[in-house]
């Protein structure tokens, strides 16, 4: 799906990437974490075939950056970001949004779609509990709702390949708990494209991701399996803070290490006195 070799972004005087290489397979559920500034977006829009390296090889799909016309690549390649849902009219209706992925273009006009597109895009807001929406307009909805609409029409056009950027950005906590347990069924269904998901917080990470990336100052700290990679140690390197990282069923979240203060303040540093939450998605389907 994805080959990095010594991918390198530079801008001016600034290096936002620094020969990173990455490899993504079929099958795979990636995050990408790291603090603001680490490379995160820049890494998903040379993913998305919306940059080109400044050095180095990108491989999408099996072509090459640079060496393919990128508007053939990109059909392939679902995309739910923040700068993409800046692009979309605010009064376009939510069924529109979505199936205007079949062409590759933001805000219907005079293309048609027949039966089984208009069909598709409602089950995929159904799916992603949104099919109550489809009649409007997007700009009417709250920021949760946006996300999932966006997620559908990510994968309007079945796409090989899947990038969210940040997509619990905003959310309160029962929308981001909603949309992450609707992520964590989408990483475990056998028939979803490879995904690749960016954001800061440990907590955002669904059910089902079997891989990791932790980006400081476009350069990678590690990468690997989610299991053996995402530690305490990689961690620190990685937000350049001492941190507790704790698992929850399928879940994981992570604190600053702090001195116990006294008695009294109902705080610690220590993991051994934190009693684990349950599950938080683990009750839904």
């Amino acid at each position: 799906m994805l080959e990095f070799a010594g991918v390198t972004v530079t801008r001016g005087d600034a290096t936002l990437l620094d020969e990173v290489d990455w490899e993504v397979e079929e099958g795979q559920r990636w995050v990408i974490l790291g603090p603001n500034g680490a490379g995160k977006t820049t890494l998903l829009q040379l993913a998305a075939a919306r940059m080109h390296p400044t050095r180095g090889v990108a491989g999408v799909l099996g072509e090459v950056l640079g060496a393919v016309d990128v508007f053939e690549l990109r059909p392939r390649i679902g995309l739910a970001s923040a700068a993409m849902a800046e692009r979309i009219p605010g009064d376009e209706r939510v069924i529109d949004v979505v199936v205007t992925a079949s062409y590759g273009i933001v805000g219907r006009w005079r293309e048609s779609y027949d039966r089984l597109d208009l069909a598709r895009g409602q089950e995929l807001l159904d799916s992603l509990g949104a099919g109550h929406l489809s009649q409007r307009h997007f700009g009417t909805l709250s920021e949760g709702e946006r996300k999932r609409v966006q997620i559908a029409r990510a994968l309007m056009t079945d796409p090989e390949l899947m990038l969210l950027d940040e997509p619990a950005a905003g959310l309160d906590l029962g929308g981001r708990e909603d949309l992450i347990a609707r992520l964590g069924a989408l990483a475990d269904d056998l028939e979803a494209p490879a995904l690749v998901l960016v954001t800061h917080h440990v907590e955002e990470i669904p059910p089902g991701f079997t891989d990791v990336m932790l980006l400081r100052e476009g350069r990678v700290v590690a990468a690997g399996p989610l299991e053996l990679t995402l530690t305490e140690a990689n961690l620190e390197r990685t937000f350049g803070l001492p941190l507790i990282l704790q698992q929850h069923g399928r879940r994981y979240s992570a604190r600053a290490r702090t001195a116990d203060v006294g008695a009294g303040d109902g705080t610690t540093g220590s993991p051994s006195q934190s009693t684990p939450a349950a599950d938080p998605v683990g009750n839904h389907s």
